[in-house]
């Protein structure tokens, strides 16, 4: 079984006040349903059109988890704090094991 990741890019971080609301919630939430953080405000070094902003990767022991714990009610009420704090592309990947 292939493992899941969530990747997030941040484009900018219009409301850090926001972003730690998020953070609060989101932390539990992917714990909760297997994930496990592997990089997060980490050194960056952006390639073509990339932004050498914030970059969180997540692992999941599974694609379909990395799937249900992005629909999952805690992390929908993370996502609801968050809002328009920033602007991000959000990708959830399978992994190739």
């Amino acid at each position: 079984m292939s493992k899941g990741y969530w990747v997030s890019a941040y484009r900018t971080i219009a409301d850090p006040e926001k972003l730690a609301a998020y953070n609060k919630l989101a932390g539990p939430a992917v714990e909760a349903a297997g994930g496990r953080l592997l990089a997060r405000d980490s050194r960056v070094v952006a390639h073509d059109a990339g932004i050498a902003e914030r970059t969180v990767l997540i692992e999941f022991d599974s694609f379909e988890q990395a799937v249900a714990a992005h629909a999952s009610a805690a992390y929908q009420k993370a996502l609801a704090a968050l809002a328009d704090g920033v602007e991000r592309d959000f990708r959830i990947i399978e992994g190739l094991d």
